[in-house]
């Protein structure tokens, strides 16, 4: 499998679209002119979401929680 990118507009692809496709029709392709290689951590980054953003969207999402009983009664005479 390679990873190539459209440098020229062509009927069905975006410019800048990356695609991975078998080695065979990435040689055809490339030959043609409307694509080139890239390397597969450029793949990677258009095709998939950061970890890092994920971790920060789940720490965002979680309500603290009492860990003890103390604590427990403590918000509840605050509230």
């Amino acid at each position: 499998m390679k990873c190539i990118k459209c440098i020229k507009v062509a009927k069905g692809y975006e410019l800048d679209e990356i695609r991975r496709v078998s080695d065979i029709d990435a040689e055809e392709r490339v030959k043609g002119g409307y694509w080139k290689f890239v390397p597969k951590s450029e793949w990677k980054l258009a095709t998939r979401k950061p970890k890092n953003d994920q971790a920060t969207d789940q720490a965002t999402d979680q309500v603290e929680r009492p860990k003890s009983k103390k604590q427990l009664k403590k918000q509840k005479a605050e509230a």
